[in-house]
This record gives structure tokens, sequence and C-alpha cells, in this order.
């Protein structure tokens, strides 16, 4: 893609990812891609707000070189120091050797850190401004969104929000870089969800303490540094943000993530009778198989949905590997607020209800009656399944 204009003087000069893996090392992208959002203000100084991984230096300098003389560039803005903005800084930097590094102090400490670097730096404060000529950037201290050294940049006289990974959501690019050049949203509000629940839901709080600095700034434009710029609708995505954010605090949709996992289908059968009894109260369900589905996949739904059902085996005495995985990267990312219920196979010895019981305690969440059973369940296990599976549905409608 070749470099674009979003506002006279204001180029987007971004870099799309469709080759790596694992986003962070951890999560799939493989099959979205994901962009790497980069922007370039011209005016009587000019100011480069974020840059790219060091992979993609040579595709990101390139776009660069399309719409400016690089060592023209006077300042470089750090909003976050993480290296998949920060990390063509140093190849930059030897074509713009006089350019200023403007960040937060956290930000100035970490170049040093991550790069050696220690020259040409200049330690901002919050809600300090550098006029560029007709423009003027404000740069807000928005710490731990997801780093704590983040920060976002406003720029006034557009009320463009550079806004990092704040915002940001998975999705390469195919040829538009607006909200509007979309006919159908859903992809990168799907991806959008995955994003804020792998790398920011941890962070729920900062989220919302950062979104109440901007209540005063008229912001017509979101800039993230992954994925789409909201220009047609900036509101949808903030509003998108504050709802999921708030989840850590508040009961999320009325739903109920089934997290799954069998070695011989005698749990299995124990959950169709539980989903039975969740369909007749009419309450929607998300099944992942927790053997075969990415971590990054389940936890979209839960932390959106207020219901979690737990049907696994005992596995060595303890709950089974995989879906304790789930369940520990839940407590990593604080998912909180959930009416929760557990049921399985003990196959010959148990141990898998107090492994849950006991992480369920450490998240906060109200467990309901649970369940298991020695080898495979009889009709009477059966009927108690389908009525786990009723009160947990009835209890999920109660609390909305």
């Amino acid at each position: 893609m070749k470099p674009i204009e979003i506002r006279p003087g204001i180029y987007w000069v971004g870099v799309n990812d469709r080759v790596t893996d694992l986003f962070e090392g951890l999560w799939p992208i493989s099959q979205v891609g994901v962009s790497y959002n980069a922007y370039l203000v011209k005016d009587e100084k000019t100011a480069l707000i974020d840059l790219s991984k060091e992979m993609l230096s040579d595709d990101y300098l390139s776009q660069l070189s399309a719409v400016v003389d690089l060592a023209s560039v006077d300042y470089v803005v750090i909003n976050h120091m993480e290296p998949d903005h920060s990390g063509a800084l140093k190849r930059m930097l030897e074509f713009a050797p006089n350019a200023q590094i403007l960040g937060m102090p956290k930000a100035i400490d970490m170049l040093k850190d991550f790069y050696g670097l220690e020259e040409n730096t200049t330690r901002l404060s919050n809600n300090q401004e550098l006029s560029l000529g007709k423009y003027t950037l404000r740069f807000v201290y928005t710490p731990l969104v997801h780093w704590p050294e983040t920060m976002m940049t406003y720029l006034v006289e557009e009320g463009i929000l550079f806004s990092c990974d704040g915002f940001g959501g998975y999705g390469a690019l195919d040829g538009g870089v607006f909200d509007d050049d979309y006919a159908d949203l859903a992809f990168f509000e799907t991806e959008a969800l995955r994003y804020f629940s792998n790398i920011v839901a941890a962070f729920s709080k900062s989220v919302l303490s950062a979104l109440k600095k901007f209540v005063d700034m008229p912001i017509r434009m979101i800039a993230p540094s992954h994925g789409l710029i909201w220009r047609a609708d900036p509101a949808r995505i903030i509003d998108l943000y504050r709802t999921w954010s708030e989840y850590h605090l508040n009961p999320a949709e009325v739903g109920i993530t089934i997290l799954f996992g069998t070695m011989y289908r005698n749990t299995e059968h124990a959950l169709n009778a539980a989903l039975q009894g969740i369909a007749a109260q009419g309450v929607p369900v998300s099944v992942h198989d927790v053997r075969k589905t990415h971590v990054s996949y389940i936890l979209p739904d839960l932390w959106t949905q207020r219901g979690v059902l737990v049907a696994a085996p005992t596995y060595e005495g303890k709950l089974f590997p995989t879906a304790m995985d789930v369940l520990m990267m839940a407590d990593r990312k604080h998912i909180a607020n959930k009416t929760a219920a557990y049921l399985g196979s003990k196959a010959w010895s148990g141990g898998a209800q107090a492994d849950f019981a006991r992480i369920a305690e450490k998240l906060g969440w109200q467990v309901l009656n649970s369940m298991d059973f020695l080898g495979g369940p009889t009709q009477e296990d059966l009927v108690r399944a389908r009525e786990i599976g009723s009160q947990l549905a009835r209890a999920v409608k109660s609390t909305a």
C-alpha cells in the first residue's frame, strides 16, 4: 500500500504484516494479519508519530521516504515503546540523525534499555503541547494502556487522536485504511474485540481512566497503531472500548461460554444434557473445545459473556490441562464478575472439581451447583447435568 493523506499534510505511512504467525509470540494472526500504522505530520516542522517493527524497517522507510526526505524529519514521537512500534527507530535515525525523540519519561528511559539511545531525547509532561506551525500536538499520558510509558498524541486543530495500541485491532488493511472504506465492519470489530481481550483487557481500569482525559477534547478521527482509522464514526470504537472495559467491573452480556474438553466422550455426554437445559432457558452459548481452540479466540467470549460452564474431566488428579490453561489465562486477564458451574467425569479419582473451585474463588466467580461422576454419566447424572445447565442459564438471565 502507498502512503495515504488522511488530512491535509497528515499521512498514514504504515505497513501490513501478513507473515507473522503469533502476535507478541502468543496470539494467532496468520489468517488475518495485522497493520502497523504510523503517521507523518508535515508542517513548518515535520513530526513522525510511531514507527514499525524492526523486521519491516525497509518497507516502513520506503513508505516514509515516498512523502518526505527522511533527513528533514524534526521529531519522532514515541507513543509506546513496545518494539512493534519502535523497532525501526535505529534505522530511521541513520537517515535522520538530528531528529529529536519525544516521549514520556518512562519511554525515554526505555529507549536506553531497549536500544541504547540517550541523545536527542525530550522528556514530555502530561498535556504538554508542541507547535509544528499551523498544527499543534498535545501529548496525553495514558499509563498502562497497556505499558507504563504509553501516551496518546492529539492533533488539536484537526481533532485527530493518534492512540497507538488504544482502540486498535488485528487485521491487515486491504487497500483502504478508513472505517468508511469497508461496507462491512463486522470483521474489524470482531478482531478489535479479540485484540482487546488478548492485549488490553487486563488494563481495563487504565483504559477507563484514559477515556476521561479526552472528555473535553473533540475527537473527529481515531488513528490507532493497529487496524482501521475511524473517521466516519470514531465514537463507535470509543464506545466499544468503553463497554468492553466496563465489563471488568459490571456484569457482561447475557450468554454462557462453554469450556469443553473430553478424552472418551463421557464428559461430552453430560455437557450435551447441560446444553439442553441452557437452551430451554433461551440463553445463547459459545462452545469452545479447549483441546483444539487457541485461547486467543476464547477470551473474547469469556470477557463479554457473564456465564461460564467448565465441562472437562479429571486428568492425573487435576483439571484437564487445556481447560486449566484457559482458566489460568482468565486469571491473568482479571476476568471477574462471572456466574459459573462445573461438570465432568472424575474418571477413577477426581480432583478437577476442586481445581475449578479454587481458581473460581480466586477470580471471585459465583459458583452454582457443580457435579462430577465416576466413569461415564448415569441417567441420574444426565438429569443433574441438565438441571445445572438450566440453573446456570436462569442465574445469568436474572442478573441482566
